[in-house]
């Protein structure tokens, strides 16, 4: 596992500890245009001063990070369990799969590791005996670990500690793939390309993002993946909405259920209005410093046609300086398309993952993108996590969003 790069010592080679400042006194010009002894060595000192600077600031960051990435290991400990969903790209629900997951952890400060074992409540077999309801099996999956070397090179992860929020990338999909195998097929697996009745992510999908939110209200969260497909299609949505709590618990669950299956139209009802808040963007990686902090002003309305109008400004708090981004869209059935290229599905329980429509179009003209989960879990707050990416498909930055209804 990699560690930390060491500081570089600012000592010349073979110094002496109490060696001080060296001087050429042979180069210093008297008359006119004469340099002062005073002043070199002044100078000199500010160098010697600035470098150390330097090494405190390098020092500072390497603590930032080990601390950053503790911070985030403590939010994932526990024993979570809830349900696994998948809905195509209109919001339709397709498949649902009860999970289980053990987190820990090893080591110390920068050598820490995150470890993670996902559980899948496996799919009664075909060739159960009728009228007998066996004890549920679960198939184990272990996740990689993450450690400082994974979250800041593979995963390139946004963290917002106070917030309790974060975004990770994905090279593959194949957890994913793993819980819809052994939740929809279990044992009746054969290893098919396309099991039938089931639809799996690309093998070489284009983008894996996850994007998680806490709860303000609750013990529970939701971990939101989009899958683009390699021609940056969206593929599918998952949700991994979860409770923690102990291992053997019996208590009734807090998670609700995204098997919500009320009028398209009501989806985008509790979304409507005026929303006032203030967002906070990070840069991807564990070193992840704040880049820009703005208050925030979202507005959203329909015409009496069912046509969206969206209106989002952005207050910077350095600089003053205001930004407002105008779109106008239509809704169908759960999705909804806006005319900047950019679309949202709706889903159960007050959720929206957007995305671009056309994410190799942004890619062939050089455009930046962003992915976007939203989570209203009450009528009057929200809270939305924005993941934006560079024209080469790098995640570049994070947007954690808090807003209230006004």
């Amino acid at each position: 596992m990699a560690t930390i790069s060491s500081i570089a010592s600012t000592k010349p080679p073979n110094s002496n500890e109490n060696r001080g400042i060296s001087v050429n006194v042979s180069r210093l010009r008297f008359g006119n245009g004469r340099v002062s002894l005073s002043r070199t060595i002044r100078n000199q000192a500010l160098k010697l001063s600035a470098v150390v600077s330097e090494e405190q600031q390098n020092r500072s960051e390497e603590s930032m990070s080990v601390e950053a990435l503790q911070r985030f290991i403590d939010i994932n400990l526990g024993h979570w369990k809830g349900f696994f969903y998948q809905f195509d790209y209109k919001g339709n629900l397709l498949q649902k799969v009860g999970t289980k997951l053990a987190v820990s952890s090893y080591g110390e400060d920068e050598l820490i590791s995150l470890i993670q074992t996902l559980y899948i409540k496996q799919s009664p077999s075909i060739t159960s005996i009728s009228g007998f309801d066996p004890e549920p099996e679960w198939a184990e999956y272990k996740i990689k670990e993450t450690n400082m070397f994974t979250v800041e090179k593979y995963q390139q992860i946004g963290f917002f500690p106070k917030e309790r929020a974060f975004s990770l990338r994905y090279q593959t999909a194949g957890m994913l793939e793993t819980v819809l195998r052994q939740g929809v097929l279990g044992e009746d697996d054969t290893g098919e390309e396309s099991p039938k009745n089931l639809k799996l992510p690309s093998r070489r999908p284009s983008i894996v993002c996850e994007n998680c939110l806490y709860s303000k209200e609750k013990d529970i969260r939701a971990r939101a993946f989009h899958i683009m497909d390699p021609k940056g299609v969206l593929e599918m949505l998952l949700i991994f909405l979860e409770e923690i709590g102990q291992e053997r618990s019996h208590r009734m669950t807090l998670v609700p259920s995204l098997e919500n299956s009320k009028d398209s139209t009501n989806r985008i009802i509790p979304f409507l209005g005026r929303w006032k808040g203030h967002s906070i963007t990070k840069r991807s990686g564990v070193y992840g410093a704040t880049i820009a902090e703005a208050d925030t002003v979202a507005l959203l309305e329909m015409d009496e046609k069912g046509q969206l109008i969206q209106d989002i400004t952005s207050t910077s708090d350095v600089g003053n300086v205001t930004t407002n981004v105008h779109w106008t869209g239509y809704m169908s059935e759960n999705l909804v398309t806006f005319d900047g290229g950019f679309q949202i599905t709706l889903l159960p329980d007050g959720m929206y993952m957007g995305c671009p429509c056309d994410l190799a179009k942004s890619v062939a003209e050089s455009k930046s993108f962003h992915l976007e989960f939203c989570w209203l879990e009450s009528p009057g707050t929200r809270q939305r996590l924005v993941r934006t990416y560079d024209v080469d498909g790098l995640p570049v930055s994070s947007t954690y969003i808090f807003e209230t209804k006004m």
